[in-house]
């Protein structure tokens, strides 16, 4: 699959570079034969999963027998809610977002593979042999500090490293990455609570790019109109970003870049009902409805409030559109939609 003009770096631009990506019940394409693989959930695709994509870049291009494809292997659905399937996760990035985010991260390819009861119960050596090496034919492999695989998650990083070793896989282990509170290390669950507080410069700090959602648009009760600011609702599943108004991006169907405000809660002005992500795009009008669009969250900018009338919630929208533009004109943090 084409990333099309992705830079190898947030911020920096190159020229195309092909990117590939292996399904879950697809053989090896040519493209990614002998990759050296980063393994992982990747949720997020932050600071300190960036420190095992470069490692794997780095070894891709010193394999003493010639250049190899840099890729990563990421498991769907996620293991824990395979695992428990009944309690919502507030995932950071859905597989579509990964995607986008690892094509620009100046990758050859994403390995997708499915976790289900037979991948749960694989033995640590039968997840080396057979996984690794037999049907997906790595020539090596990247781990974090905390990876741990098989049958009850037996499997620790130097069980991996023995295993690759005797399977003639190369392995390498990649420290934690400081930059969490209190100089933990960066962490998808030190995100989600940045994002839970509302801390856009928080969550956005650690990522190392501006958090996105991507949903389809559906339609909603066209308040919106009425009011002067029609909106592009979406709904988005278990997420736990703290309700209030945002200063926002997003990038269109046809690939446009339109800068907006949004609006995420329960609207408790009218209706308090479901959670609703309300994006109104600054000097655009168009039918989206149905179409997939990507958000990026630059900034909170205050609370979900109620008013008492819609004269009142009107004067504040126009206060918030107007400091959604100054935010947005002076965000510097990188993006993963262009």
């Amino acid at each position: 699959m084409p990333s099309g003009d992705f830079p190898t770096e947030p911020g920096q631009t190159s020229g195309v570079r092909p990117f590939t990506v292996c399904g879950p019940d697809d053989p090896v394409p040519p493209a990614l034969r002998g990759a050296v693989a980063a393994l992982g959930n990747f949720d997020g695709v932050h600071r300190g999963h960036r420190a095992l994509i470069e490692a794997v870049r780095q070894d891709a291009v010193n394999r003493q027998a010639g250049a190899r494809p840099a890729a990563v292997l990421t498991f769907e659905p996620h293991p824990r809610a395979f695992f428990a399937p009944d309690q919502p996760m507030f995932r950071l990035t859905g597989p579509t977002a990964k995607e986008i985010v690892f094509g620009r991260l100046g990758l050859d390819g994403l390995f997708v593979r499915r976790f289900d009861g037979t991948l749960a119960a694989t033995s640590p050596r039968g997840f080396v042999e057979g996984w690794l090496r037999d049907d997906l034919g790595l020539a090596g492999v990247v781990i974090g500090h905390d990876f741990h695989f098989g049958r009850g998650r037996a499997g620790t990083p130097a069980i991996l490293a023995d295993l690759c070793r005797e399977a003639g896989i190369s392995c390498r282990i990649v420290p934690a990455v400081a930059g969490g509170p209190g100089g933990a290390p960066i962490s998808s669950s030190a995100i989600r609570a940045a994002l839970a507080a509302g801390d856009m410069a928080r969550a956005n700090a650690l990522l190392g790019y501006r958090w996105f959602v991507m949903a389809k648009v559906r339609h909603g009760d066209k308040r919106g109109r009425t009011l002067g600011y029609p909106t592009a609702n979406l709904a988005l599943d278990s997420c736990g970003l703290a309700h209030g108004i945002y200063a926002v991006r997003v990038r269109l169907p046809d690939g446009r870049l339109v800068p907006g405000v949004a609006s995420y809660g329960r609207r408790p002005t009218f209706d308090d009902g479901a959670p609703l992500l309300e994006v109104h795009l600054f000097d655009y009008s168009g039918d989206l409805y149905g179409q997939e669009i990507a958000v990026e969250l630059l900034a909170f900018l205050r609370g979900e409030e109620k008013f008492s009338s819609a004269e009142a919630l009107i004067a504040q929208m126009d206060v918030d559109s107007a400091r959604a533009k100054a935010a947005i004109q002076g965000d510097a943090v990188a993006s993963m939609l262009g």
